[in-house]
């Protein structure tokens, strides 16, 4: 089973990017199930009903999140009845949503856990995700071996800690959070595949995919400023799995495919 993970997909020029590349690529790679971070979908932050069911559209299957997962209104109502979005599984107790699930893929099934790290988060108050993640993956693999983890986190150590937590037991552990492809892709010595990021998708020729002025004036004034998109150097980041039939990880390949085509402003804004 090939699985593509598609790293944080970032305002519209992330959109646009995934709309124009995402169909070649998985007929390209033969590609049977796809996840994306969608925690800066909508203007950079967090994501909106509307982008997520175009995403879906677009043909992703899974769509994980973080810290943002609720910053926009209309998600509180619709996450808990859409099955392809998650937030953080160890948000408190009664949170909208669900922080994981089971996927059909063909006669197989694919488990998505997505868990938040603890580090920098001062809006949020969550479960340790350390203590929680044995009990949950022990669940999920009453249905399956194939298991993917999303761990949105802040801090590579936070990161590379969950993983060697969770090596052995699941297929990979997946990181994001700081929109930057790490250089570690590889099979921890128990067979679980890693990476500490798997980047961004849509502008790198920016700050965080966000328009870089804007971001710089921020971090000078210290005046909250709403952020602006960013189109330049456009391209998808992720990493390609391959698990085998008992979900052992057999290889794991990191994805930076450039956007070549330039977007018409007036349809990537309808987006």
């Amino acid at each position: 089973m090939k699985v593509l993970f598609i790293g944080e997909i970032v305002s519209k020029a992330g959109v646009f990017t995934v709309k124009k590349l995402l169909p070649g690529l998985k007929k390209e790679k033969e590609i049977d199930f796809v996840i994306a971070n969608g925690n800066g979908v909508t203007g950079g932050f967090g994501m909106g009903k509307n982008h997520s069911l175009y995403l879906k559209k677009l043909g992703i299957d899974a769509m994980t999140s973080g810290e943002c997962v609720y910053y926009k209104k209309d998600m509180v109502g619709f996450i808990p009845k859409a099955s392809f979005l998650l937030r953080p599984a160890n948000y408190p107790p009664g949170s909208p949503g669900r922080g994981w699930s089971i996927y059909h893929v063909g006669d197989r099934k694919v488990g998505v856990i997505n868990l938040l790290g603890q580090s920098g988060y001062q809006r949020v108050h969550l479960s340790n995700p350390f203590s929680y993640v044995p009990d949950l993956v022990k669940r999920v693999k009453e249905q399956t071996d194939n298991i993917i983890v999303n761990f949105h986190a802040t801090t590579t150590a936070e990161r590379e800690t969950l993983a060697y937590v969770v090596d052995g037991t699941v297929s990979a552990v997946i990181g994001t959070g700081t929109k930057a492809l790490t250089a570690d892709a590889g099979i921890m010595p128990k067979g679980t595949a890693r990476i500490t990021d798997a980047g961004r998708t849509g502008s790198l020729n920016s700050v965080g995919g966000l328009d870089s002025d804007i971001e710089i004036r921020k971090f000078l004034t210290q005046i909250p400023e709403r952020s602006g998109d960013a189109w330049d150097q456009m391209e998808l980041q992720g990493v390609l799995l391959d698990l085998d039939e008992k979900g052992r990880a057999l290889s794991i390949e990191p994805l930076r495919i450039p956007c070549l085509e330039a977007p018409n402003h007036d349809s990537a804004n309808n987006s």
